[in-house]
């Protein structure tokens, strides 16, 4: 499941991107609308079963997600879930939960 599955296309018109437009030859640019996530709460993050993994050298987001839920795309579940954006914000020897059930972490998050 792609986290743009459910995202509405919009006409970006903001002068902000007009150089763009202007040489595209365009009206306006078509874009993903900006998914807003929930922060679950603490009883929200009790119910989620998770499993732990300790971040070791050559660990990847895409190489866990694809281990617990076969699919590398995937990825941004943990790194959202465990506040490290991105791979470079993780140490070595960083504890990381894995939610286990990616359905129930994407509808707690309101995706």
């Amino acid at each position: 499941m792609s986290r743009y599955g459910s995202s509405k296309l919009i006409n970006n018109d903001s002068d902000f991107y007009s150089p763009i437009v202007e040489k595209r030859g365009l009206k306006s640019l078509q874009q993903f609308q900006t998914i807003l996530i929930h922060n679950p709460q603490v009883f929200e993050r009790l119910q989620i079963k998770t499993d732990s993994h300790v971040w070791k050298y050559g660990d990847r987001y895409y190489n866990l997600a694809q281990a617990y839920y076969q699919d590398p795309q995937l990825w941004w579940i943990i790194a959202w879930y465990n506040g490290y954006p991105t791979e470079a914000n993780v140490k070595v020897g960083d504890v990381l939960e894995i939610p286990l059930n990616f359905e129930q972490i994407i509808e707690v998050l309101g995706v």
